[in-house]
């Protein structure tokens, strides 16, 4: 049987996602010092790097047994993968934002909404009842208001300084982002007891970091 494999997103994941597996006592040296390879030893197990979305995709398809990744491309990608642990990092929050000192809710008029998490804009105003038009953005979705393309934006937000500096503020708060364990849902039937010690040894050190 071959090694389990945990897709982990590149970038600002991955960083505490090392100090993670090494706080379990895993040997992180080959993640640390990849160079360009994407797949990599981590004991017995193997780690491959990939984009966001692409976690999804391999842990999904069976490619990947498990995935780290964030909340946000979970819910717009909206898969057949089980989430199992929150690792409580990462942590930032979809929000509805506009123009500071306009009531984007008020009024008759067609509501239209910038985002590049279509998906997840159109499950939050359809919760609420209300027909918006979303345009799919995929570079600074800030610019859409400025422009005069959108109303408003469905977004990430951190610490709100990109959309202050813009001339934007939180309207509503969506929903809460992190760092999520999810599982391919053959592999969690399959390798039910190493993938149960795995997400609990995790469960245990995100406490502890």
């Amino acid at each position: 049987m071959r090694a389990i494999r945990i897709a982990l997103t590149k970038g600002r994941l991955e960083k505490r996602c090392v100090e993670l597996f090494e706080a379990i006592g895993f040997d992180c040296s080959q993640l640390i010092n990849k160079g360009r390879r994407l797949i990599l030893p981590m004991n017995a197990h193997e780690v491959v790097l990939a984009k966001a979305q692409d976690v999804i995709t391999y842990v999904e398809h069976g490619a990947c047994d498990l995935g780290i990744v964030g909340k946000d491309t979970i819910v717009e990608a909206d898969s057949g993968v089980y989430e199992l642990l929150d690792l409580g990092f990462g942590k930032c929050r979809f929000a509805l934002a506009g123009p500071c000192g306009v009531d984007f809710y008020a009024g008759y008029h067609e509501r239209v909404v910038a985002s590049k998490y279509p998906a997840v804009a159109k499950h939050f105003f359809e919760q609420k009842g209300m027909d918006v038009r979303i345009i799919k953005i995929e570079g600074s979705v800030e610019l859409a208001p400025l422009l005069g393309l959108a109303h408003a934006i469905v977004d990430i937000v951190e610490t709100g300084s990109t959309l202050r500096e813009n001339g934007l503020e939180v309207i509503e708060e969506i929903m809460p982002i992190s760092a999520r364990v999810i599982v391919n849902k053959a592999s969690m039937k399959l390798r039910r007891a190493e993938i149960e010690g795995l997400l609990s040894d995790l469960a245990l050190a995100a406490q502890v970091n």
